[in-house]
């Protein structure tokens, strides 16, 4: 199998089968008597984590004595994704960074043990996120729903290695950008957890700052806050820009150039900036928004109704947030009466009927300042989090090419 690259100075071009064992666990969940209680990692937890350090969260199951005995999980061990619904999602890498006696790989993944000293678990498993590995997995990845690799395949797979001492330099040197990444992944989740918290004890009006009126609030129904307006309007003959609703309260996106013979209706709708809209389809799902500038003049189906806020009773931006509370898409989802899926369509009159307690105005103003200033904190340091990725992929492509070198003092 020809990785199309060549072989730098110094290097070796390696088969993964001739350097490491392919494992391939039988285990999946199972509670047969006579077997002892296991863990289990699965797809999630490797997809999910670049790392197998403790046994938190993983499934519970059972093995028999021979299995637990094959399929433990050691230490330098790589597990990889075998089988997925996505072929982006095969061959994902986690390396294990202790011996477990009790933690088994199961059944969606494979374990690639280094056998000899030419090839370190660590450096496989940074040669896996390569894009000359990827390539390599894409083309092995067999299946039409379900894509998977064979024991054949990953044993014949290619890499590039260096000497042993210099495959542990650069182990060490990518390690260190995974731990800036993982710090910075810790913070992105801590400030959103922290976000969370602040805005419940915000929208239920536990929370009070200087400055605060800490008025009573007024119980209302949504139709006290806003009135249905329907701007209707011929479909273009062109193309056009349209918009959906993204579930769970996540706002608009936006379809530049939508082409008018795409649609079969006649008639469609105007969005304009700060309007409540809804897809009564997926309304039991949060699908709700308030209209960004960005798709003012966007095109909906009568599938999206439209509300504006009446004028000083509730802000806007304020109710971009409490649309995102769990208890408003749990009333949204008692709006939408019926089965499973798209058969539960919204009500647009219990919609309006949805109890809402609203403080004054003012008060509305300030707490969305609060929680947009969290917002935006969150946001950079996501885009932080995503340059450190990018930084670090493009750093690995070349370490693990030989285009930059590392030396070993």
């Amino acid at each position: 199998m020809s990785i199309g690259l060549t072989t730098p100075n110094g290097w070796n071009r390696l088969t993964l089968g001739d350097h490491a064992d392919i494992i391939f666990s039988n285990v999946d969940k199972k509670s047969y008597d006579g077997q002892k209680p296991v863990r289990l990692c699965n797809y999630t937890d490797v997809y999910y984590r670049d790392y197998i350090e403790n046994a938190d969260g993983l499934m519970e199951s059972t093995a028999t004595d021979l299995e637990i005995k094959k399929f433990s999980l050691k230490k330098g061990d790589v597990l990889i994704t075998k089988d997925s619904e996505s072929s982006d999602d095969i061959g994902v890498p986690a390396l294990v960074t202790r011996d477990f006696d009790n933690v088994l790989c199961g059944y969606h993944l494979a374990i690639i043990r280094p056998t000899t000293g030419g090839l370190d678990g660590a450096f496989i498993s940074q040669v896996f996120r390569s894009y000359y590995m990827r390539k390599q997995l894409y083309r092995e990845a067999n299946g039409v729903t379900r894509y998977g690799l064979g024991v054949d395949s990953l044993r014949q797979l290619e890499l590039l290695a260096p000497a042993f001492p210099i495959q542990l330099k650069i182990r060490d040197v990518l390690s260190s950008w995974d731990q800036a990444i993982e710090k910075m992944k810790s913070l992105v989740t801590a400030k959103s957890n922290a976000r969370r918290g602040l805005m419940q004890q915000l929208l239920d009006g536990n929370t009070l700052w200087h400055g605060s009126s800490g008025t009573t609030r007024r119980k209302l129904h949504l139709g006290d806050i806003v009135a249905h307006e329907s701007r209707v309007t011929m479909k273009p003959k062109g193309a056009f820009l349209a918009a959906g609703i993204r579930s769970h309260g996540k706002g608009v996106f936006l379809k530049h150039d939508f082409e008018a013979e795409d649609i079969a209706l006649d008639e469609l709708f105007l969005l304009r900036t700060n309007d409540l809209v809804v897809n009564i389809t997926f309304g039991w799902e949060g699908a709700v928004a308030i209209v960004p500038p960005e798709a003012d003049g966007a095109l909906v189906s009568h599938r999206f109704p439209t509300f504006i806020f009446k004028q000083g009773v509730s802000f806007p931006g304020y109710f971009r947030h409490v649309i995102r509370q769990k208890r408003f898409v749990h009333e949204m989802g008692l709006a939408s009466p019926g089965g499973a899926g798209r058969n539960r369509v919204l009500s647009k009159t219990d919609f309006l009927r949805i109890p809402i307690e609203l403080p004054a105005y003012e008060e509305q103003q300030r707490i969305a300042e609060v929680l947009n200033a969290c917002d935006r904190e969150i946001e950079l340091l996501q885009k932080q989090l995503e340059a450190l990725k990018e930084q670090k992929l493009g750093l690995m492509q070349k370490l693990l090419t030989g285009v930059v070198r590392v030396k070993v003092n």
